[in-house]
């Protein structure tokens, strides 16, 4: 099998290491919970194979080529990321209460009360909404991917194999990122500290949503 693998090392890990929507669900899902960061990284990583299965069978060539289809998953995607904003922009005004009750409000999204599988579901199903909904990640696999194809092989096998070691490189990576999330748990645990982290990630969800809903 040839295939361009530094190249296209080099790509994969400047676009893990630009910051997107991925990037916020892994690393706020990280400070409500290790369990719940770890579930959205395998989500998002999910959601890479769907795009990876839908290239194949040639799924993401309609969606691409029909400007109706593209634009529907693009306002799907851009809405989904606007809600998860306006939910974590709710989840701070507790904290506006006085301060005995302000702490009983916000620990349970410290302590990540819930059950470990009400954490796993609610994580898992942010980072695959995410990352379907995101037709960037669709072009990449029809656009980006196969210029590191070579004509040496079977194409299909160099896309898979090159679209597995994306999807591996980035478990490894949202895993790194989730275990600096938990180490943000402890800092977070301060109501005041928690209240701006909720507002902050929340406006920067509703940014980036309205950002890729008005994107050409």
């Amino acid at each position: 099998m040839s295939v361009d693998l530094v190249g296209f090392l080099g790509v994969v890990l400047l676009a893990y290491v630009v910051p997107g929507p991925d990037f916020l669900v892994v690393l706020r899902s990280a400070t409500e919970h290790p369990t719940k960061g770890r579930a959205a990284a395998l989500g998002a990583q999910s959601g890479l194979c769907v795009h990876m299965l839908a290239a194949a069978v040639g799924l993401s060539v309609v969606a691409a080529r029909s400007p109706v289809i593209y634009d529907a998953i693009r306002l799907g995607g851009a809405g989904y990321l606007v809600y998860l904003g306006v939910r974590a922009v709710l989840a701070a005004r507790p904290t506006a209460r006085p301060r005995g009750a302000q702490r009983q409000a916000i620990a349970p999204v410290v302590t990540g009360v819930g059950g470990s599988g009400s954490r796993w579901r609610s994580g898992f199903r942010q980072g695959l909404l995410t990352n379907v909904l995101n037709p960037k990640a669709a072009l990449f696999f029809l656009s980006v991917l196969p210029q590191f194809v070579h004509g040496g092989g079977s194409p299909a096998r160099q896309i898979f194999f090159l679209g597995i070691l994306d999807v591996l490189i980035g478990v490894a990576y949202w895993f790194g990122l989730v275990a600096v999330g938990a180490r943000l748990r402890a800092l977070l645990a301060r109501p005041a500290i928690r209240h701006r982290w909720e507002l902050t990630t929340g406006w920067l969800f509703i940014a980036v949503g309205v950002g890729v809903a008005v994107a050409a």
